[in-house]
């Protein structure tokens, strides 16, 4: 029987008019449990106009950072710290300006000098991360790239010279195009709650190549898996050109990727190995796929893997689960899909306003007692919240084979 998920009938968290940094949009959040209690912890997406940082001539830039808020009663109600961010971008312009210093020590440019956006939260061992998409330098009101009459924003904030930089340059690459660059950070969780924001976020460095492609939806499996004759971290990601990927050609739209590495920092270098695990299949997934949030183990050498696809404009993205299993010495492959597209917009909250795409998009899932409890980003704009049965989830999943047909 197919499971049944409730929803807050109201949104969980939305813009707040007059707070400079959330004024327009507050959606995409990623959450995780507190380890003391049944407190949860949430990272959500924010965005106002940035009118200070406004040059002549253009649009306000629209900078994007993540907020904070907590749930005392597993998520049913929210107390978000509005007053500033937990995570902002630099906004430098000038080449001197665009440098960080990275968890090892190294100064290094900084992919996250104009956006952080889309949180996901997720344990590698006992240590607590973030992965967040980043860009260069922030674009204007970058929904208006979704309305009609077009109108293209995205490269208003890139300076002269970047196009005049070094051409073989992967950041100077990537910035010219203002693409997403997924980058890692090493997360607090003591000084999230504390609310010491500065100390809660150490730069660890990017997972994903901008100039190879545009690339969301990444997160890492909490446990290294032998492949290849090594014990490797193992990630999930989406890149939007699937070309240059093994497997590309065949996926031909943007798919879910496993990539294995030895090393964290060499994911975002060809020492990484690609394997395709999941392209568009059903009717509803036309457009393309995208896993949503971390992980979660089942056991049995088994895992859960949340995802979401997309059809068109006028359908919207829609949320599936499929169910992985590890292989001897290889990457985990696809046992379960299942081919029902289970959670979708429905509410009149979650449906188009700036954006013309219905939107229930989740990106952050946890398990406490009987629940499984997710958080997702409505219609671009808001914060919802929904819960499931979780052995109920999975008993349903499992009735479908890797290819979503009946069993």
């Amino acid at each position: 029987m197919k499971p049944q998920f409730r929803y807050l009938d109201k949104p969980a968290l939305e813009p707040v008019p007059g707070c400079d940094w959330a004024d327009k949009m507050v959606l995409n959040p990623a959450i995780i449990q507190d380890p003391d209690s049944d407190d949860i912890h949430m990272l959500f997406r924010a965005t106002g106009p940035w009118p200070q940082k406004r040059r002549e001539g253009c649009h306000d830039p629209y900078p994007i950072f993540l907020g904070y808020a907590r749930s005392r009663d597993r998520g049913e109600t929210w107390e978000a710290d509005f007053s500033k961010p937990a995570l902002a971008p630099a906004l430098g312009y000038e080449e001197d300006e665009l440098y960080i210093m990275d968890i090892y020590g190294n100064r290094v440019w900084n992919y996250a000098n104009g956006c952080v956006e889309d949180p996901r939260i997720f344990y590698i061992g006992n240590e607590l991360y973030v992965t967040v998409a980043c860009r260069a330098f922030p674009p204007g009101p970058y929904w208006l790239s979704s309305q009609q009459p077009l109108v293209q924003t995205r490269f208003e904030y890139v300076p002269d010279w970047i196009f005049a930089g070094e051409k073989t340059d992967p950041f100077i690459q990537s910035a010219r195009a203002n693409d997403t660059v997924s980058v890692l950070y090493k997360l607090n969780l003591a000084k999230l709650k504390e609310r010491k924001y500065e100390d809660a976020f150490v730069y660890v460095g990017p997972l994903t190549e901008g100039h190879v492609s545009d690339n969301r939806d990444v997160f890492l499996f909490p446990e290294q898996m032998r492949i290849a004759g090594k014990w490797q971290y193992l990630m999930l990601h989406r890149p939007m050109n699937v070309l240059p990927f093994a497997g590309g050609e065949r996926a031909g739209k943007p798919s879910i990727y496993l990539a294995a590495a030895e090393s964290i920092a060499d994911f975002a270098s060809p020492a990484a190995v690609h394997r395709l695990l999941a392209s568009p299949l059903f009717d509803w997934e036309d457009n393309r796929v995208g896993a949503s949030w971390p992980p979660i183990a089942l056991g049995n050498q088994e895992w859960l893997v949340a995802y979401h696809a997309k059809k068109n404009v006028q359908f919207g993205y829609t949320q599936s689960f499929m169910i992985l299993r590890e292989q001897e010495n290889d990457f985990p492959v696809i046992v379960h899909r299942c081919s029902d597209r289970l959670m979708y917009a429905e509410r009149d909250w979650e449906m188009p306003e700036d954006y013309p795409t219905p939107c229930l998009f989740t990106t952050g899932g946890i398990v406490m007692g009987e629940d499984l409890i997710m958080s997702y980003g409505a219609a671009d704009q808001k914060v919802g919240i929904a819960w499931v049965h979780f052995a109920k989830l999975l008993e349903y999943i499992r009735t479908f084979d890797e290819n979503g047909i009946l069993l």
